[in-house]
């Protein structure tokens, strides 16, 4: 009688084997989901993206899980071949060089102009401003009536289109009325997006910005 209480019976053992097996399966599960938690990302680049508070407007840190690794400011070998102080804007990498001494080079991960408003060629950056305002072209208030209402400028600010920094693209001493500018549209680096633009992190526009003087060369290509 005490054995016949203590043997367990096949439905219990059966029953036992099916939840160890459940709690097998959740530590497996629980093991997958640990296996895909956020990405750690190295001091430097934390650092590198990290909020400016000293900005007129303090600027937020980037949430780096949004942004392709790939699209992160480097040092590379220089791909172009230009001479050292150039910006270089690969169209088809989205990528933009500034060519370094040394054989060096360093890389910038942008956003560019969508089909039919891609810009290519030679210039020189022909004027610099910091926070800057932004009038849209008649073109585009034309396009796009809802910028209308900025036809006398927009003041600065973290939603500017401008954003943080802006870098004015001159060409035989005109206005192309292209830039290279910031954005907090981290998801658009990498993309074809733009009217036209090479658009940076606020970060990089920034840095960038500090690095190159007016009359800085550009070459835009593919």
């Amino acid at each position: 009688m005490t054995a016949a209480v203590l043997a367990p019976s096949r439905r219990s053992f059966l029953a036992g084997g099916a939840s160890l097996a459940a709690l097998a399966l959740a530590g497996c599960a629980t093991q997958r989901m640990k296996s895909v938690e956020t990405p750690q990302f190295s001091q430097y680049y934390l650092s590198m993206y990290g909020p400016l508070p000293n900005e007129k407007f303090p600027v937020p840190a980037i949430d780096l899980t949004k942004l392709d690794p790939n699209m992160f400011r480097t040092e590379v070998p220089d791909p172009t071949g230009e001479r050292p102080g150039t910006i270089v804007v690969n169209t088809s990498e989205r990528h933009l060089y500034l060519v370094q001494e040394g054989g060096q080079a360093i890389r910038y991960g942008v956003g560019i102009g969508r089909e039919g408003f891609a810009w290519q060629g030679k210039a020189k950056v022909g004027r610099k401003a910091e926070w800057p305002v932004w009038t849209p072209p008649k073109e585009m208030q034309v396009r796009q009536p809802e910028t209308a209402q900025y036809a006398n400028g927009m003041p600065p600010g973290l939603t500017n289109p401008l954003g943080a920094r802006a870098m004015y693209i001159y060409q035989d001493g005109r206005d192309t009325l292209y830039r290279l500018h910031g954005t907090l549209e981290v998801w658009s680096i990498g993309q074809a997006v733009s009217s036209g633009c090479v658009r940076l992190l606020f970060h990089d526009i920034i840095d960038l910005y500090g690095r190159c003087p007016v009359g800085t060369p550009i070459v835009v290509n593919s």
